[in-house]
Order: C-alpha cells, then structure tokens, then sequence
C-alpha cells in the first residue's frame, strides 16, 4: 500500500515517514519544491496523477502568533489547499486524512470536547484550520479529519524542546498553569493517521471528525514540571495565568479532547505522553540533549 503525505519536515511528517515501514507501507512526502500549499491547484495535481492508495495531509500554517496579522496567507495553507487536496481525492475515490486542531473551539472551561460540540475559534489559526475543515467534508469523499493538540517530538520546535533550551540558562522558568491539555507524541498522531488511512483502503472505518490526544491531561506547567524530573534537571517552574503571559493570539484554557470516537471506530486509544517523553529522553544522545 502507497500513501501520498503533504508534508516533510514538519513533526507529524517525519514521524509518517519513519512510521511507514513498521506498517509495511510506501510512504511518499512532499516538500514545498513538489507541493507548495500555497498554491493549491497544484496539490491537486499532484493527486491527480499520484499512484498511491491514500493521501494524508500533515502540513499547514502553524504560526498561530503570525496568522492574526497574515489570516489570508494562512487562510490560503490551512483551508484552501486542503479543500482542493479533498476535492480531487474525492474525483479519484482516494481515501483523505487530514490534521487539525483544538483550537477550532473557544477553549471555554468545561469538559473534554467532543468532536460534534459547537465550534468557535478565538483567533485567525483557529478559522483558518475550521474553514479547511469544512473544505474537507464539502468535498464529500471519504475522508477522516483528526484535530490533536500540544504536539511534541524531540527534534522541531515544541513545547519539549523549548523548556529543555530554557533550562539550560534558567533554574526557575514561569509557565502557563491555567490552560489544560493533553500532551501528543507525533509518532502516535502518525501512528492514527496511518491506521485510518489503512482501513479506509480496506473499506472498514467511517468518514468524520475524530479526536486525538495524549493522556493525562496537564497544565503546561505540570507538563513542564515532568519535562524537567524526565530529563533529570533540577529545575523549579513557577505557575503563572494566561494574563501573565500575553500573546498576539489568544490560546485556549480547555484543550482537552474527548478521543472516544476514535477508539470506538478504529480501536486507536490515546497515548501515555509520560511515557512516550521518558523514551524520547532516554534514547536522546548527551549532544542532542544539550542542544535542545
């Protein structure tokens, strides 16, 4: 089985890439030089004349700062190019995975979100991401749109790598405590993405929106707090509030994800993100964990 990715070297893409084998697949990733997202009649023509069996998208805009002032640049990445993507998978009978994100909803405080809850994103990234969706199912293919949240590997630029950079200069780091999620390994979002996509091209599963998230959900606080006893580093985290921290988008306080959908349909359960980051950690060379 081939599958077409949007995407190389973004988080999810590599771990697509490296998680093809151990599936048994032909994975095959496109990079802006092949498949520029923002031009996305080109996408489609890249599935036009693809052979693969399954198309997954692990690409988009993801400067959720930049978007506020660049809506219509991302609004081109995260909602046109999927739509044109989702439309010629449709024309082709090609099953479509695509990613999306928790912050489609307001993040108002409550219980974990359920893939059929109203939406209402607080910024541009959310309506860019919401619009693409919408894209997705228009198309009226067979399709699996799977938001996720607070995404982490040990190489791109995320919440990890971040606090462990931090920690080499700083013995106290403030972090936000007052925003919940669950932290996601991308190995295991890769992990989803290929297992529906698999049994699409069986023609087991169904079409829809799904959730995916690590478990249990944290603060970023308490996930920074864990980061640091992982690693070994004596570092003590302050907790600070979403006001004490101001951005030019605002972020969600309620990222949490209701993933029952997802097991149900397609038996994927959520991951143990402590467990994922102590291996991530563990197999990190010295160098690597210096440089981070």
């Amino acid at each position: 089985m081939k599958v077409l990715v949007f995407g190389k070297t973004g988080q999810v893409a590599r771990a697509l890439i490296a998680a093809g084998p151990v599936h048994g697949l032909e994975i095959t990733a496109l990079w802006r030089d092949a498949a520029d997202l923002s031009d996305p009649a080109a996408c489609a023509a890249v599935i036009a004349e693809t052979d693969a069996d399954a198309v997954i998208n692990a690409a988009a805009w993801t400067a959720v700062d930049a978007a506020e002032t660049e809506e219509a640049a991302a609004h081109v990445i995260n909602a046109d190019a999927p739509r044109a993507m989702a439309m010629a998978c449709a024309q082709r009978g090609l099953p479509f995975v695509h990613i999306s994100t928790d912050y489609v909803f307001d993040g108002a405080d409550g219980p974990a979100w359920s893939p059929d809850d109203p939406t209402g994103p607080l910024g541009a990234y959310g309506r860019t991401k919401l619009a693409g969706e919408q894209g997705v199912i228009a198309a009226g293919g067979i399709y699996a749109i799977l938001r996720t949240a607070w995404v982490f590997d040990e190489d791109g630029k995320n919440f990890v790598t971040t606090m462990l950079r931090l920690s080499e200069t700083r013995d106290s780091p403030n972090v936000v405590g007052d925003q919940i999620g669950g932290p996601t390994p991308a190995a295991a979002i890769a992990d989803a993405c290929l297992t529906i996509a698999k049994a699409f091209v069986a023609g087991q599963g169904t079409r829809g929106v799904y959730h995916f998230s690590g478990y249990p959900d944290v603060s970023w606080a308490e996930f920074a707090r864990a980061i640091f006893a992982t690693a070994g580093r004596d570092v003590k985290v302050r907790d600070i509030t979403t006001a004490d921290y101001p951005t030019p988008a605002a972020r969600p306080a309620n990222s949490r994800l209701d993933c029952t959908s997802l097991e149900a349909v397609f038996g994927i359960t959520r991951p143990d993100w402590r467990a994922a980051l102590a291996n991530m950690l563990s197999s990190a060379t010295p160098s690597n964990r210096n440089a981070s």
